[in-house]
């Protein structure tokens, strides 16, 4: 078991605990070796993660696919009724076939019968889901394993950009200060384990940009990992006050959970001149792609979990440029194994393979989960980042600090705007009619201001509010 699986419990009262407390603790645990502090797993899935040859990574995936079916059968509970499917083992892809789609709904009906019985209580992790989903489900990670995992293949991600662990990183992932709740209190802190400059999610209007940019400049980071929504302000804020010494010294900008839409990326891309990586993975640690330096397209992980991509009847998507569903069957873990689990997260398949990624199955753009789509009045669905193209460069962004879309009826919806002045009627109207072409004419938008857009308790910032139910809309989409 690894240290930081041991000290996971702690860490919400390490991250409360003053600054000299966090430096104390930060220098002791660097003399501790990274064995000892990620698990004696480690090495061996940062090689698994730096695989490039085809047939080693078919090999090891199918490996673990075999043995995860096999582990599944024999000891979870939910699955004894498909015991008879071990006599076929050998041929993973067919057991996985006759097997069903798992949603988040049965297990949080019965989570208990998704635990394996051979595997010990004392290796279970509780947790829970992040923080699109209304009610948050538990589950458990295997201690020593999950989580020693996902530190390996992000060791992997980090070395695209060349992040090591001796840069300091400007951590903009919704993480709380404590000081930031005071008045007068400081809006970042600093932590010395990993190195990571972070900023209060709830503090990121354009008043605080100074503030900010001063602990920049004092702990100088040299990347930025962040949700698109929370360093889009900063952005911003560098382009209009530009800052040569702070935006020219980062080296690479890695973002995570939230789909970053045509007008964030193209302002990062102005903003700063780095490479600029995607991530895409659930709490869960089912299945996990990423972006490549020069390609933008997410690419997953054969021997991290067994990826799929289905349609609305749960068939396999094979034709490339087509929507479907992301299901994903977990590797290596044996608490709670995740067998064809439905991530609730929509993908367009790809086709050409990245020539350093052999084997990597790819698709053009994680769409966001169901409830990130636009409904029009015939039913069709579109993608945020579909309807949203040529806002960007249309001007109409101009004087807009952020922005949100609400959706309760198909075929109209609210963007609401937060801006220092009231938008211009002209500028209105030009939102509203991009909106209109980029739907074919199957939406209508209103735009409206707003004083704030409140941020999630996880520091995310929701771009669509959809009150709609999505799924009942999935079969007739074909974006």
């Amino acid at each position: 078991m690894s240290v930081e699986d041991l000290l996971y419990p702690l860490l919400a009262s390490y991250i409360k605990s003053p600054q000299w407390v966090k430096d104390s603790v930060g220098r002791a645990y660097s003399w501790v070796p990274v064995s000892m502090r990620r698990g004696r797993n480690y090495s061996r899935f940062v090689s698994e993660a730096s695989l490039r040859n085809e047939g080693e990574i078919r090999q090891l995936s199918s490996r673990k696919l075999s043995a995860t079916l096999q582990w599944t059968l024999e000891s979870v509970p939910a699955y004894h009724q498909y015991r008879h499917l071990l006599n076929r083992a050998d041929t993973p892809i067919d057991v996985l076939r006759d097997l069903p789609l798992l949603s988040k709904e049965e297990i949080k009906r019965d989570p208990i019968s998704f635990l394996s019985t051979a595997s010990p209580s004392h290796l279970r992790l509780k947790t829970f889901t992040g923080g699109s989903i209304a009610t948050p489900m538990a589950f458990y990670l295997h201690k020593g394993i999950t989580r020693t995992k996902e530190y390996g293949y992000i060791a992997n991600f980090h070395l695209r950009t060349g992040l090591t662990e001796n840069d300091v990183v400007l951590a903009l992932r919704g993480r709380p200060v404590p000081t930031s709740k005071h008045p007068g209190g400081q809006l970042w802190m600093y932590e010395p384990i990993k190195k990571e400059l972070i900023f209060s999610s709830d503090h990121l209007e354009h008043a605080y940009m100074p503030e900010y940019v001063k602990a920049i400049r004092a702990w100088k980071p040299t990347y930025i990992q962040a949700y698109p929504s929370t360093i889009y302000p900063l952005a911003r804020w560098l382009r209009d006050n530009p800052a040569p010494d702070v935006s020219q010294r980062i080296k690479g900008i890695m973002l995570f959970s939230e789909n970053i839409l045509d007008h964030h990326l193209a302002l990062l891309k102005e903003t700063f001149t780095c490479p600029i990586l995607q991530h895409y993975g659930q709490s869960e640690r089912v299945v996990m792609a990423a972006s490549m330096p020069d390609d933008d397209r997410y690419f997953f992980w054969p021997q991290y979990g067994h990826f799929e991509l289905v349609d609305a009847a749960g068939d396999p998507i094979t034709q490339p440029g087509m929507l479907g569903e992301i299901v994903g069957t977990s590797f290596d873990s044996q608490v709670m194994p995740f067998v064809r689990y439905r991530t609730g997260d929509m993908a367009i398949l790809g086709d050409k393979p990245h020539p350093l990624l052999p084997g990597y199955p790819v698709v053009e753009r994680v769409e966001g989960r169901r409830q990130e789509f636009i409904v029009c009045h015939d039913h069709r669905l579109m993608s945020l980042s579909s309807m949203s193209v040529g806002l960007a460069n249309s001007g109409a962004l101009a004087d807009i600090y952020d922005m949100q879309y609400e959706q309760e009826k198909p075929g109209h919806f609210l963007v609401k705007v937060v801006t220092a002045k009231k938008l211009s009627a002209e500028a209105s109207a030009q939102i509203s009619q991009i909106v209109k072409n980029n739907t074919q004419g199957g939406c209508s938008a209103e735009v409206v201001d707003v004083s704030e857009i409140p941020r999630t308790a996880r520091g995310k910032h929701p771009v669509l509010v959809q009150k709609l139910e999505i799924s009942q809309f999935l079969s007739l989409s074909k974006c």
